[in-house]
C-alpha cells in the first residue's frame, strides 16, 4: 500500500541513496516558512519527505524553530504519519552514547515555543495527548532499527528542555529523579503539533552523550555530540530502508482522528477564514466556506 512518510532530523538524512524522483519543494504556511525546503522522493512504494528541522547547515537553534510550520508543511504535502531523529544525551547508565532509543512519554520544559495551532485563530481544540507516540509506528520503528543492527532501548521519557545551552548538574540530576531517561531540545512540540494535525509520530532518539550527571565521563560537548551523530548517520539511513517496507496503516492509529472529538468551539462559531487557514487540519470535520 502506498503511504506517504514525514522524517523530521539532521543534515544528511535527506541524501538518502536509493530515492528516486527527488525533488525540492518549498511550502509556505499560515504559520511562516518551515526550517527549510522539504526533500521529498520515492523509496520502494513509500514517498519520503525529509525536512531538516535545524535548516540544512544547522542554522535555526532548537528555541527559534518554526515547529507549528514543518508539520503543517508535511500534513500539507500529504505526510500520513512522521517519524522525528533526534539527538538527546542519556539519563540513565545503561543508555550508552551510540545506543537509539524509542521514546514513548514526554516532560514539557520548554518555555517560549507556540506549541499548538489552536491559538487564535478563533477555534479551541484539546486533543488528548496521554499516549503522546504511535504504538504501531514505533513497533515498526523498533523491527528497522534492530534490523539495521543498532543497539536500542524500547520505552522512555524523553525531557524536553529550553535550550539552546546544556543542562546545570543540578538540572541533570533532577531530571534523573523524575525518572526521565533521556534530554533533548527539540521532540516537543513537534510530537503535539503532530497530534493535533492527526499524524501519527514517533521519536527515534540517538543518545550521544551523559549530559553532565555522570561524573566519571567528560562533561557532554558540541563536538562530542557531532562526533557519534557523524557515526549514526549510516544507521538511521539503514534503519529509514527498512522501515519503509513495514509501515503499519495510518489511518487505523487513534491520532489519525485526534480532532474527531477534541474541538469544544460551536461550528456556526469557527469562521470562514479560519476553516480556509485551517483547511489540512479541519476539512474532515469542517468544510471550507
Amino acid at each position: 500500500m502506498a503511504q506517504t512518510l514525514g522524517i523530521i532530523g539532521g543534515s544528511g538524512l535527506y541524501e538518502l541513496e536509493g530515492l528516486r524522483n527527488v525533488e525540492e519543494l518549498r511550502v509556505s504556511t499560515p504559520f511562516g516558512a518551515p526550517s527549510d525546503a522539504v526533500i521529498r522522493g520515492q523509496l520502494g512504494d513509500v514517498t519520503m519527505l525529509f525536512l531538516p528541522r535545524h535548516g540544512r547547515g544547522h542554522r535555526v537553534p532548537p528555541h527559534r524553530i518554526n515547529y507549528r510550520a514543518n508539520v503543517f508543511a508535511l500534513k500539507v504535502l500529504g505526510a500520513e504519519q512522521v517519524v522525528s531523529v533526534s539527538a538527546v544525551g542519556s539519563l540513565r547508565e545503561e543508555i550508552q552514547p551510540g545506543d537509539m532509543v524509542l521514546v514513548d512519554q514526554f516532560i514539557d520544559r520548554t518555555r517560549q515555543r507556540a506549541s499548538t495551532f489552536f491559538d487564535d485563530a478563533g477555534v479551541v481544540a484539546h486533543v488528548g495527548f496521554a499516549e503522546p507516540t504511535d504504538a504501531a509506528l514505533t513497533q515498526a520503528l523498533h523491527a528497522a532499527v534492530a534490523e539495521a543492527g543498532a543497539r536500542v532501548h524500547v520505552g522512555g521519557t524523553y525531557v524536553c528542555m529550553e535550550g539552546p545551552q546544556f543542562s546545570t548538574r543540578a538540572e541533570s540530576l533532577m531530571y534523573r529523579s523524575f525518572g526521565a531517561h533521556v534530554i533533548g531540545m527539540t521532540n516537543l512540540p513537534e510530537a503535539k503539533l503532530a497530534r493535533e494535525a492527526e499524524l501519527p509520530y514517533a521519536s527515534l532518539a540517538m543518545a550521544t552523550d551523559y549530559d553532565c550527571w555522570h561524573q566519571s565521563e567528560e562533561v557532554v560537548t558540541v563536538e562530542a555530540v557531532i562526533a557519534v551523530l557523524h557515526k549514526n548517520v549510516d544507521l538511521a539511513k539503514n534503519t529509514l530502508r527498512a522501515l519503509v517496507t513495514r509501515l503499519p496503516n495510518a489511518a487505523e492509529s487513534p491520532a489519525s482522528r485526534a480532532l474527531e472529538n477534541a474541538i469544544i468551539t460551536a461550528p456556526a462559531s469557527i469562521s470562514g477564514e479560519t476553516r480556509q487557514l485551517l483547511a489540512p487540519l479541519l476539512k474532515k470535520y469542517f468544510p471550507a466556506e
